[in-house]
């Protein structure tokens, strides 16, 4: 049974798509005669998340990270095509609207950051703040949870790096420019147009474009390490902006900058094209086409190797463009060779007290 999907106001996605692990899916009644423009929007709710580890490890060859935290599940910011929305399926929900309205929260995250800092057990990683969810989503600017771990990780001289859409970022500048005179960070700032209107539907609670760039230039003048991530790089809607953003980011003051082309994995792939539909019916065919030509003819790809980068005659002219329109900016350098060595616990009440004789 086919149902129309309606934008909703800042949010992302139009509805809840099923769950692909649950044999019931909640549907609408098609003969109620309630108008769904009358609806009202969805409003977030924050779920306390009681889960007693906070590093996740990585072992995928393709990315640099190594070890992560994520302080939420979910994310507010309704990007249409994150990757991570299929994780909200894990906990029954959906990885449409759920996953953008309920938020969980890991309250202790900065205290299980420290006591798996402490153990002795534990390798020292440059660990990556956002490798899932974005960790300076709305609800940060209240909770402070990325900045407590990152005063920890400060304080135990543990190397790490950032990436995010927001301009929140900014608010821990004090705590990045301590941790950039040990040469202890690096950060990104994840930029994926430079339209306005098309920012709106595509990332709607994300910072503005040129809230990022002011992001990259902040942190460029506190000397914190930044670069640019052109993520997702979307073939047939935003790749053409790939030179726009690399030049205005270098003239923020970005020092080094990635990319990566779109897919579409589990739930993401039927949403987008749904978003498509609504917002830019003209190039829909084109665009899914694109992606299937860099995917091995389907929407997603994850084979290690290719999936960060796509592949074919398309992936390597992505490739390309983006070589060449970096070095068109001046954008020269690399993420940060981070530092190991200074790690250091912090001494425990009883072994302070040793120090003295007591």
């Amino acid at each position: 049974m086919a149902s129309v999907h309606l934008t909703i106001h800042g949010r992302g996605a139009a509805h809840n798509p099923p769950n692909r692990f649950e044999p019931i899916d909640l549907v609408p009644d098609p003969d109620c005669d309630l108008d769904p423009a009358e609806q009202p929007s969805p409003q977030t709710v924050y779920l306390r998340d009681t889960t007693r580890s906070i590093i996740a490890s990585n072992d995928s060859p393709d990315v640099m990270i190594e070890a992560s935290i994520n302080p939420y599940r979910g994310c507010e910011h309704g990007c249409i095509y994150c990757y991570a929305r299929p994780t909200h399926e894990y906990f029954g929900l959906s990885a449409g609207l759920d996953f953008e309205t309920k938020i969980f929260v890991k309250e202790r995250a900065a205290e299980l950051l420290r006591a798996e800092l402490m153990h002795k057990k534990w390798d020292v990683r440059v660990i990556s703040m956002s490798g899932v969810t974005d960790c300076y989503q709305p609800i940060e600017r209240k909770l402070k949870l990325t900045r407590q771990c990152l005063q920890v990780l400060a304080e135990f001289r543990n190397p790490c790096g950032v990436i995010t859409k927001s301009h929140l970022i900014t608010r821990d500048v004090d705590v990045y420019r301590d941790l950039a005179e040990m040469n202890l960070i690096g950060t990104f700032l994840s930029i994926t147009t430079l339209d306005n209107e098309l920012h709106q539907v595509l990332e709607p609670r994300a910072s503005t474009p040129a809230r990022r760039l002011a992001a990259v230039e902040t942190l460029a003048k506190a000397g914190v390490p930044v670069g640019v991530m052109v993520a997702p790089t979307i073939p047939g809607l935003t790749d053409h902006e790939m030179p726009a953003i690399l030049k205005a980011a270098a003239d923020a003051g970005a020092k080094y900058a990635g990319y990566v082309p779109l897919r579409l994995p589990f739930a993401v792939a039927p949403m987008f094209e749904d978003w498509l539909e609504k917002h830019f019916p003209d190039r829909k065919n084109k665009v899914l086409n694109r992606i299937r030509q860099i995917r091995g003819g389907k929407l997603t790809d994850s084979h290690f190797g290719s999936r960060m980068t796509g592949e074919g005659p398309l992936a390597e002219q992505l490739e390309s463009m983006f070589a060449l329109a970096r070095r068109r900016a001046g954008i020269t350098g690399s993420f940060p060779e981070l530092r190991k060595d200074l790690f250091e616990r912090p001494l425990r009440a009883n072994e302070q007290l040793a120090l003295f004789g007591k």
